[in-house]
């Protein structure tokens, strides 16, 4: 929250200035487009500066109420990670894998459990095993894997769930 509210007074900092008089060029200032739609302009006589919202690609799972709104009730196909913090192949296939959904654009968010903290969510969706990764699509396990997988056969199954 202190960091958004930092970028925002600094953001608001560079729009307000007035353009640099003499040698300095007017600056165009631009962030990573996370998603199609996200991006917002604001214009300024002598500069541009783009802006996105938060890139909502991944996230953790808080409790069960939480994994009911933005997994299950999703609109966008959800990746599931039951992954735990003692777990090898989990910090392999962790970055793996939100590195290969993050390729995909926004077709695809992906939700992380930590199966300690959320044993409940592991018990009821059978993980047995960690690293195990769940692909939801309206609300329904459309597909499974455990273990861990190289970036193709990621991509091949973020393809497969996305259609």
């Amino acid at each position: 929250m202190a960091q958004r509210l930092l970028l925002r007074r600094f953001l608001a900092s560079v729009i307000s200035r007035k353009p640099p008089q003499g040698r300095w060029a007017p600056v165009t200032l631009r962030t990573p487009q996370c998603s199609p739609g996200n991006l917002t302009v604001t214009p300024n006589q002598a500069r541009s500066v783009y802006t996105t919202r938060v890139c909502t690609t991944t996230f953790n799972i808080q409790d069960g109420p939480d994994f009911q709104d933005r997994v299950v009730n999703s609109e966008t196909p959800v990746v599931v990670d039951f992954h735990a913090q003692w777990c090898g192949p989990c910090k392999i296939l962790g970055p793996r894998l939100e590195k290969v959904v993050a390729k995909q654009h926004g077709k695809v968010v992906m939700a992380k459990v930590d199966i300690d903290d959320h044993t409940d969510l592991a018990l009821e969706y059978e993980v047995s095993a960690v690293p195990t990764v769940l692909a939801i699509k309206n609300g329904d396990v459309v597909d499974k894997f455990v273990g861990i997988k190289d970036e193709d056969q990621l991509e091949a199954f973020l393809k497969k769930l996305i259609g």
